[in-house]
């Protein structure tokens, strides 16, 4: 799990003014909404006695600790001790984390770092999104697999003749052919040709028994977690970006995007959303049962081939931000702070505000060092 980029949290649809948890990179999160529509997301730990601030309210803008009533307003900073005497100052140390927000294709996005922002990596791109020729239809899809596991399934072109023989993967044409991976400043793109199944049913009919031609297919990522799937069909093309949400290292919330330029009318949605779902039910199973869950740092230790130049390009990518030290060290803490230590993901305020070095109560999570 890497801190330092930008996550999509929840869909937009699920914040609303009453607060509500989201576990993200292994640590509660609170979302709500301020009186402005804003959505704000802080660390979700009072730090008087570690109270969830998901099961308070709002008031005034500034969510409320349901133990005790403190009040924190959106930057983090306490306002409210309802047991002091007005005369008394409420200590600096009074504080939360509080990470930027942004509301962007229909998700809740959350800056979940300490880089101050000139040196945050971007906010991912969906440029079909603001296309009018699309239709948009999201969801959500949950599963006990690892998020860098998940990641790599998204973009594999080999497996759809397998895993997919059921539905749109060919197993009697599995070659794929040569390719290069398209690099991006934040990830990677590899386009291919792929030999649907043959036609059947209504389609077959239609068809007259006539093959379909190859299907130009695009898979790619984008850092640190999002994959994009574009298929070029003949009716139109079908885009589906995922962000998948790093719950724990054994859970991943995978938030969906498809966007359709063919059968837009709202008749359609219920099929989409179904044909989308299909794909990550005959996933399951397969990514469930990888082992290591987690994706290897070193590369020598799974056996790679030609067309997994695309997974060996994320690998790398990756293993550059985990180099930099972004690694969130879950293993640590489960072994040393389970149970016994509050942790939280560190935000800007940290770094921007060197007066407030003492002014946190909470210990940040721990990074991996590695030997690079």
């Amino acid at each position: 799990m890497l801190k330092n980029f930008w996550y999509a949290l929840c869909l937009s649809t699920e914040a609303k003014e009453k607060p509500i948890r989201v576990t993200a990179l292994g640590q509660e999160l609170v979302v709500y909404r301020n009186s402005k529509h804003k959505a704000i997301a802080m660390s979700d730990l009072c730090v008087h006695r570690g109270g969830a601030l998901s099961s308070g309210c709002v008031k005034h803008d500034s969510v409320v600790c349901p133990y005790h009533g403190w009040e924190y307003k959106s930057d983090g900073t306490c306002v409210k001790i309802p047991s002091y005497q007005e005369d008394i100052q409420i200590p600096r140390k009074a504080r939360l984390d509080s990470y930027p927000t942004e509301e962007k294709y229909g998700f809740i996005w959350a800056f979940l770092g300490d880089l101050p922002e000139a040196e945050r990596p971007p906010m991912p791109v969906f440029s079909e999104y603001e296309d009018p020729k699309y239709k948009p239809l999201w969801g959500d899809y949950e599963w006990d697999v690892n998020y860098t596991r998940a990641v790599e399934n998204g973009m594999d072109i080999a497996h759809a003749p397998f895993v997919h023989a059921g539905s749109f993967g060919n197993r009697d044409e599995p070659e794929v052919e040569s390719y290069e991976v398209e690099k991006l400043e934040w990830g990677g793109d590899a386009t291919v040709y792929l030999n649907p199944p043959p036609p059947s049913g209504m389609w077959g009919l239609l068809r007259g028994g006539k093959e379909r031609p190859p299907v130009k297919t695009t898979g790619g990522y984008r850092m640190p977690n999002i994959t994009r799937l574009q298929v070029c069909l003949p009716i139109g093309d079908f885009v589906l970006y995922v962000c998948h949400l790093p719950v724990s290292d054994h859970h991943t919330r995978s938030l969906w995007l498809q966007l359709r330029s063919f059968f837009t009318n709202k008749l359609f949605d219920r099929d989409s959303v179904g044909r989308v779902i299909k794909i990550f039910d005959e996933d399951r199973q397969t990514v469930s049962e990888q082992r290591p869950q987690v994706v290897p740092y070193d590369l020598s230790a799974e056996l790679h081939v030609r067309s997994d130049a695309i997974q060996i390009d994320f690998r790398k990518m990756r293993n550059k931000y985990i180099d930099m030290g972004w690694e969130i060290d879950t293993s640590l803490i489960q072994s040393e702070y389970a149970n016994m230590r509050a942790l939280v993901i560190p935000s800007p305020a940290r770094r921007e505000n060197p007066e407030l070095a003492n002014s946190w109560v909470m210990q940040e999570v721990p990074t991996i060092a590695t030997s690079s």
